[in-house]
């Protein structure tokens, strides 16, 4: 684990010095065309098409992942520390300014966005990625609603069995009063993604109380239950980060992608106005 941690922060502090350095040749490259006259725009206007372009390739990475081009994990970290120069070359370009007519509002609006969604993404691949190794198996996304309706079967068959078997509604009633709707679907997204969970503790102590009207038979079945319950509880805490991250992926991806178009028309348009050909 020390090792591990060692390896983690010597490569955080190699990649950070590889672009500060990056960051401040651009800075320097940036002075000395403003101090000798050239127009600084079209300079940090390729630097941001190519990281912008360059930030696009990681997603076509990860559709490829045969083709001998590194690992994933090495390209997200160039992903998100070329993030951070591109944005610095955002500001450079912008000089802090607001936009000015549609297309550069347009195109002003998705890099913004872009951006925050970039550091939203960042944070809950950081945050939400931890939860999930520490929180049991990992289920794969795709199978949860399947592994839901098995144990919302399983619970709806003990109930009934515990009825036939020893004519006792008392588990019944519980299940068709508490857990039907509870087994249903996913439940209590909000509190999954804070981190509460009393829900499940309350859920747990109604099926103790029940152990005092029921006979050693039913207990049984109703330790079965419980275990139940906490595994579908585990299963809507997966979903609930997991389908939180595949989200934020939907809104980021479509962004980044819609961003390129409008940035080749804006350096078009750039070269067009200057009457400088590209």
């Amino acid at each position: 684990m020390g090792a591990s941690v060692t390896t983690f922060l010597w490569r955080r502090i190699v990649h950070s010095g590889i672009t500060a350095t990056l960051l401040v040749a651009l800075l320097v490259v940036h002075h000395l065309n403003s101090v000798s006259l050239h127009d600084t725009q079209f300079l940090t206007g390729w630097v941001l098409v190519g990281g912008i372009v360059g930030l696009a390739c990681y997603n076509l990475r990860k559709k490829v992942p045969v083709l001998p081009l590194a690992s994933a994990a090495g390209w997200l970290q160039v992903h998100i520390y070329a993030g951070w120069l591109t944005v610095a070359a955002f500001f450079l370009h912008t000089g802090l300014r607001l936009p000015r007519g549609p297309l550069e509002v347009a195109l002003w609006t998705l890099f913004v966005l872009i951006s925050l969604s970039g550091a939203v993404g960042l944070t809950l691949s950081r945050v939400l990625a931890r939860r999930l190794g520490e929180h049991g198996e990992r289920p794969i996304f795709e199978r949860i609603p399947t592994l839901r309706a098995d144990l919302a079967r399983r619970v709806e068959d003990l109930a009934l069995a515990s009825a036939r078997d020893t004519l006792s509604i008392t588990i019944a009633d519980y299940y068709r009063s508490e857990l039907h709707d509870f087994f249903r679907r996913p439940r209590h997204r909000l509190a999954h993604l804070t981190g509460f969970r009393r829900h499940l503790r309350h859920l747990l102590d109604q099926i103790d109380s029940l152990n005092r009207y029921i006979d050693d038979r039913n207990r049984d079945t109703l330790a079965q239950i419980a275990a139940c319950v906490v595994a579908k509880d585990n299963l809507d805490y997966h979903y609930a980060l997991q389908g939180t991250l595949k989200l934020w992926l939907f809104v980021h991806l479509p962004l980044a992608y819609s961003v390129l178009p409008v940035a080749a028309l804006h350096a078009v348009l750039a070269y067009a106005f200057a009457g400088i050909s590209p």
